[in-house]
């Protein structure tokens, strides 16, 4: 059994997207690239004109896009006639696949809103795939509670609790985890998978191994193993993401991810051109 120790430890980057919503990008900065995982942004304010614009109608091509809701209403609509209002603890699993072209625009005027977004990379051969989505009402996640920890599973299996995502190319993990002070969250995780833990607040310890002190908002890439124990140094709230590398070529244009260069300009001259919608 190895255990799993911290790799690196990231401060996120603060960012602007959309319209100008703020945000905090780790994964799609620094680093680059942690296949599967494209990018993760962190966005939250209890300022409206911090994210009151949203974000307009814009395309994908090429990925799966995660939204996770913690607090907040944001309303949804999309090219395939898709659209819904997402409140704290929902989850969009958006496959882009082909092509789609979407807006998120908050649904308040004023109060908190945060949440976070993770892209996925899609394997060559799934990439011009059709759209589709998988959506979980927070009332229908599955939960694993008990005396030290409460643990929401978006994706894979924690004891008895099960997410909906089946039959997946990456074979993801996506928990969102909090876990009281002094006590540990236990896990075996596939050796094959690239892991990272999302500290969201509070203070915690990963491994067996000394490192430096992880406190809020913070990325922490995890080495290859089994054996992953995390102890909350105080009450923490973390997200523990993993899945299968892909191992292929990527190319990145803004909201296309695609495996060449053609590719991407491919992806371009049809949304210029309006056949971009299969």
């Amino acid at each position: 059994m190895k255990n799993i120790e911290v790799n690196k430890i990231i401060d996120p980057t603060p960012a602007s997207d959309g319209a100008g919503v703020k945000l905090k990008r780790s994964i799609g900065v620094e680093p680059n690239y942690f296949d599967p995982f494209l990018m993760l942004d962190e966005f939250g304010s209890e300022n409206s004109e911090d994210y009151i614009a949203g974000f307009p109608p814009h395309p994908h091509r090429g990925i799966e896009t995660v939204t996770y809701m913690l607090a907040g209403d944001f309303e949804h609509e999309d090219s395939t006639g898709g659209k819904g209002r997402m409140t704290a603890g929902d989850v969009q699993w958006m496959k882009t696949g082909s092509g789609i072209i979407h807006s998120e625009m908050p649904a308040m005027k004023e109060g908190k809103l945060h949440g976070f977004q993770l892209w996925i990379n899609m394997p060559a051969k799934l990439k011009m795939s059709k759209p589709e989505y998988i959506y979980i009402d927070a009332d229908k996640m599955s939960v694993h509670k008990d005396d030290d920890k409460q643990v929401k599973v978006i994706a894979g299996k924690f004891e008895k609790a099960e997410g909906p995502v089946k039959g997946h190319n990456v074979a993801p993990i996506y928990f969102d985890v909090e876990l009281d002070k002094n006590k540990d969250f236990k896990f075996s995780l596939p050796t094959t998978h690239n892991t990272f833990i999302y500290l969201i607040k509070g203070e915690i310890k990963i491994g067996e191994k000394k490192h430096e002190k992880v406190k809020d908002s913070t990325l922490i890439l995890l080495s290859r193993g089994e054996d992953l124990k995390v102890r909350a140094q105080s009450n923490a709230k973390f997200l523990v993401i993993s899945g299968k590398p892909i191992n292929e070529e990527i190319a990145r244009g803004g909201p296309f991810v695609m495996n060449t260069k053609a590719e991407i300009l491919q992806a371009v001259q049809d949304y210029h051109n309006g056949t971009f919608v299969k």
